[in-house]
């Protein structure tokens, strides 16, 4: 689905992806791992568009993608959530969904005044599709509240949300788990296995929460000072000695010691 590169972003002096390369299969939910400063956000900006690398590839389905901006990917199916979410605090959470799908009729304003009726006839079918993803994500509850007014986890899972509303092909997601509680991230959790096996989804998780990538995620790539460091299943990675020098601790690599001698 995705291939990355050679690829390279730099701030001046600071190269935070610094010749990275991996690829991200069709189908799978891809856990992306690291220590902070490892590059992994900055990975995601530069292939969702919203960086411009320095140099190498991305492609998509084959297709070269390298530095597209985020309004063309979107219309690909590539879509990316945030660590913090991005909502409209004013509108309420169904609101927010519906504002997804590009193009609406009742954009322009000819439309608006003489085709009243295509306008609604549209807004019924995405008021619809809103309420079906509410339904998916167990939230149908939280239609007419205010967006500003929900958790923060539930503003995860709308985030979530908002890319069942353009049928997302492949998705980054950026620290799902950033400041939620257990309860509500395991409800993201069911809710990304279920889209990636019921409606094809591939997805792509950073997140620090090593029983979380490891409950959904299977490969797990780990970057550090911006290249990928390994890559392979969860234990494959967790056993990693590089992974353990760079990322997991001192003391997991003496806990690794001591179960091995046990």
């Amino acid at each position: 689905m995705i291939v990355v590169e050679d690829l390279h972003r730099h701030f001046g002096g600071f190269r935070a992806v610094d010749g990275a390369s991996l690829e991200i299969k069709a189908g799978s939910i891809t856990g992306l791992i690291g220590p902070n400063g490892a590059g992994k956000t900055t990975l995601f900006n530069v292939i969702a568009g919203r960086l411009s690398p320095t140099s190498g590839r991305v492609k998509m389905a084959g297709e070269d993608i390298t530095g597209l901006p985020p309004h063309e990917l979107f219309g690909k199916g590539l879509l990316r959530t945030f660590q913090i979410a991005h909502e409209f605090g004013s509108m309420t959470v169904r609101e927010n969904l519906m504002m997804v799908p590009a193009n609406q009729t009742g954009e322009s304003l000819w439309n608006a005044c003489f085709r009243r009726g295509a306008v609604a006839a549209e807004e019924r079918r995405i008021r619809e599709k809103a309420d079906e993803v509410l339904e998916f994500l167990t939230i149908t509850h939280l239609a007419d509240q205010r967006a500003a007014n929900i958790s923060g986890g539930q503003k995860k899972l709308l985030e979530l949300g908002r890319t069942m509303m353009v049928d997302a092909k492949m998705v980054f997601l950026d620290e799902v788990g950033a400041g939620v509680n257990r309860t509500l991230l395991n409800t993201i959790g069911d809710a990304i296995v279920r889209l990636n096996k019921e409606r094809g989804y591939t997805f792509c998780v950073i997140e620090h929460d090593m029983d979380f990538i490891a409950r959904i995620c299977n490969p797990v790539i780990c970057m550090a000072e911006g290249k990928v460091l390994a890559q392979g299943t969860v234990d494959e990675v967790k056993n990693n000695e590089k992974v353990i020098e760079a990322y997991l601790g001192t003391g997991l690599k003496n806990k690794v010691k001591e179960a091995a001698h046990g």
